[in-house]
């Protein structure tokens, strides 16, 4: 499947449009995330770049990662609904609509800015050393799941 490419900017633009259609109100149709919460966990694949905020995988974890979630995570099939999720991406309680979707979309916007260059190579906690190519993808892939979950 060919996710959009969230360095473009018109496909940026796109996804802020769906993330703009979305409100405080906005119910899953599938899973238990409120949306806010969903957008809080979307926010954890950009703070793995941006920050220290969250804690490193062990060596045996990295390997298990690399081994059995990679290729799903940065490979072409869509995500399944209802996938198990890494604990650092499990949202346990409630979360500001407004904050988590200003900062989301600050993330697009920054991941575009950046652009491929700045991540072709660039190393994930997890997974070791993608191309920009994977990061687009692991970006994408993750935001259309969540979008289409909470139908936009």
């Amino acid at each position: 499947m060919n996710w959009k490419n969230l360095f473009d900017e018109n496909e940026t633009q796109q996804t802020i449009e769906r993330i703009n259609n979305l409100t405080s109100e906005t119910k899953g149709l599938w899973g238990k995330m409120s949306v806010a919460q969903m957008m809080a966990h979307c926010n954890v694949a950009y703070e793995i770049v941006y920050t220290d905020k969250h804690p490193k995988p062990n060596a045996f974890a990295r390997l298990m990662v690399k081994l059995f979630v990679k290729n799903i995570v940065v490979g072409d099939k869509p995500y399944k609904k209802n996938s198990p999720t890494s604990p650092i991406f499990k949202m346990t309680t409630e979360k500001d609509f407004e904050v988590e979707k200003k900062r989301l979309v600050d993330h697009l916007i920054k991941t575009k800015e950046l652009g491929p260059k700045y991540y072709n190579g660039r190393n994930n906690p997890a997974f070791g050393s993608l191309t920009d190519e994977q990061w687009n993808t692991l970006f994408s892939k993750h935001l259309e799941h969540h979008l289409t979950q909470f139908g936009v």
